[in-house]
């Protein structure tokens, strides 16, 4: 693929200090996508890094064609570094998944062979490999937003997706968004299907998670998303000649 050509696939990855686990991770990405045949790019968002992940990123650049890397200044959280990733990647398909390593890239190629009739395909960690704490915290998020959402998706909280560009692409997003979007393609009209992914112990690097942290700012964001679902607009548009 020349450097002017459109890849099928675009890979977005947010990092925010990840110099030790940002590199094997890499590697397992860029090794599935040439098994998989598939034209390809990465897109790894560094989102205001304070540690050498962004040094390495721009070295590896150096010597990976299909490797394009984005800084954000200042940090932005999550959500903006996808929104960034999504507005430059270029690939009929968008791959999302965490920098830390957890999410394995093997599952890619299963997501990708699952689209065709969908707009995403959403992972769903069969054996969580996190803190019994994590674990309950987030099964309590999903409970609740699926109640108050009216949906019933298994598994949110997993990063590794893929979308349509064209489902997810021009979305606007707030801070806090990149937690909902499988009811934010909902509420396009899209349609979706949930596949077991495998999960990984972290094993570089530090988590940044905290329950307790997010619990407030998380329940706040769903009522607006609850509110922005109830006012979607739903029409078909017809020309008439």
């Amino acid at each position: 693929m020349t450097q002017h050509n459109q890849p099928e696939l675009s890979v977005v990855i947010p990092a925010y200090n990840e110099e030790q686990a940002i590199g094997p991770l890499l590697d397992e990405v860029f090794s599935t996508l040439n098994t998989m045949q598939i034209s390809h790019e990465v897109i790894v968002v560094d989102d205001g890094s304070t540690d050498h992940t962004g040094t390495l990123l721009h070295r590896r650049r150096e010597t990976t064609p299909h490797l394009r890397v984005l800084t954000l200044v200042p940090r932005s959280g999550q959500s903006a570094a996808f929104e960034a990733g999504f507005q430059i990647a270029r690939g009929n398909l968008i791959v999302t998944m965490d920098g830390d390593g957890q999410n394995d890239p093997a599952d890619i190629p299963q997501l990708v062979d699952t689209i065709p009739g969908h707009d995403a395909v959403l992972g769903v960690r069969a054996r969580r490999k996190d803190p019994g704490i994590r674990k309950l915290a987030q099964k309590v998020a999903n409970t609740v937003r699926n109640t108050l959402l009216g949906s019933r998706f298994r598994d949110v909280g997993c990063s590794l997706k893929v979308f349509r560009r064209e489902i997810i692409q021009d979305l606007t997003l707030y801070d806090g968004l990149h937690r909902f979007f499988p009811y934010l393609v909902e509420m396009r009209g899209g349609k979706t299907v949930e596949v077991e992914v495998g999960h990984r112990p972290r094993l570089l690097g530090k988590s940044k998670y905290s329950p307790l942290g997010r619990g407030i700012p998380a329940f706040l964001d769903l009522l607006m998303v609850k509110r922005m679902k109830k006012r979607a607009l739903h029409y078909n548009a017809e020309e008439r000649t």
